[in-house]
């Protein structure tokens, strides 16, 4: 049979929320914790967007970041740098990029967008020189130094190899070393030998920067942790992720950041069950008396942790209740003891309420940190991001 013999079903109507879930942001808490942060760190602000916006929404979130003071928006692929710059009202806005193979199709293209490069290599170097080339304006980059994260950027002993080429290509002007960086490993771990020995690194990393001619408008190093923590990591620039979201990653330093994101569903069904009935997959948990179980519809495919089994907890019918055995890939059930929870009610996983369990809470149960349970939050829950965009100071 012909492809085109295929009939197309129309897809109905099946509301705002699917009937199933919700994720909903208050983005006034999103500009709230930028200027939070902005007065902490007494510099300029690159708010990371990245994966959208650690599941929040990129493009509502870089807008909020903007409107509420963040100098620039920092991304990681340039699938993302293209989709910001390409909109009316963050066109003048910095935005940079560092995650490229040399040979990625659109280098050129993204060059003349004027996108901001980050640069961790010579092949990385010598191929954004030459898209500059093509695309007839220089690339604005930024050298990335190896500090001991032992990731992305230039390892110490090609340092000086990689900034005196850099000086090359400026003086050519096919580039224009806008900035020297680096990554913290163990910014959020007060205290750890790496911190001590990162600065020093990235210290004799500027020196080699310099001593090749260049003379990079931004210094930047730190994190949401290093911001909060340690003046000394805060250079030209800041690059704070986790914290603009509301989640702090050195709660020893008391910070007021508010939780940005809500998700929640809603109970599908519940059974009235008997004591030593088995529960979910592999009977992990045998009810210990008579009890009703609600049944949540939402699992490990919505990011649910699977590995928060039988330690989670979420919000239904005024308190706190315990999530029953195993997390499924579409649903988790709820131990409601003798309360009588109907269907329809709601039940909140990540909230801002006293309460609520937050993605800190998750992250415990699952044994992660909150950034992998926000990004993980997947595409079958909507997004209800069409409330605008709150007006620095509102």
């Amino acid at each position: 049979m012909a492809i085109d013999n295929y009939r197309v079903l129309a897809e109905p109507e099946f509301g705002t929320m699917s009937g199933l879930a919700k994720a909903s942001a208050d983005w006034r808490r999103l500009a709230h914790n930028i200027e939070t942060l902005g007065a902490i760190a007494g510099v300029p602000m690159m708010a990371m967007v990245k994966a959208d916006a650690y599941g929040h929404g990129m493009v509502p979130a870089g807008r909020v970041s903007v409107e509420a003071g963040a100098a620039s928006l920092g991304v990681v692929t340039l699938r993302e740098a293209w989709q910001l710059k390409r909109l009316p009202d963050l066109a003048d806005t910095t935005v940079m990029a560092f995650f490229f193979a040399p040979d990625q199709p659109g280098l050129a293209e993204v060059v003349g967008a004027g996108i901001e490069l980050g640069v961790s290599s010579m092949a990385q170097l010598d191929a954004v020189a030459a898209a500059a080339d093509k695309a007839g304006r220089p690339a604005r980059i930024h050298l990335k130094g190896d500090t001991g994260m032992s990731r992305g950027g230039v390892v110490e002993p090609e340092w000086a190899f990689v900034a005196e080429a850099a000086a090359k290509h400026q003086a050519a002007g096919s580039v224009v070393v806008v900035g020297a960086w680096s990554h913290m490993a163990c910014a959020d771990e007060i205290g750890h030998p790496a911190n001590i020995e990162q600065k020093a690194a990235f210290e004799r990393f500027l020196g080699t920067v310099a001593a090749s001619g260049l003379e990079p408008e931004v210094r930047h190093l730190a994190n949401s942790a290093a911001l909060i923590s340690d003046p000394e990591t805060r250079y030209d620039m800041v690059r704070p992720g986790i914290a603009l979201y509301g989640y702090n990653p050195v709660p020893q330093f008391a910070v007021d950041l508010r939780p940005v994101i809500e998700v929640r569903s809603v109970v599908m069904s519940v059974k009235r069950l008997p004591a030593g009935t088995g529960i979910s997959y592999g009977h992990t948990v045998h009810l210990e008396r008579d009890a009703n179980v609600a049944l949540v519809p939402l699992g490990y495919a919505d990011g649910v942790p699977r590995a928060a089994s039988g330690k989670a907890e979420v919000y239904l019918a005024g308190k706190r209740r315990r999530v029953l055995g195993r997390i499924c890939m579409d649903q988790f059930m709820v131990d409601c003891g003798d309360d009588a929870v109907r269907p329809g009610e709601p039940v909140v996983l990540i909230g801002a309420g006293e309460q609520h369990p937050d993605a800190d809470d998750w992250s415990a149960w699952a044994g992660t940190i909150p950034n992998d349970v926000l990004t993980a939050i997947g595409s079958r829950v909507p997004r209800l991001w069409n409330r605008g965009v709150v007006p620095r100071g509102a």
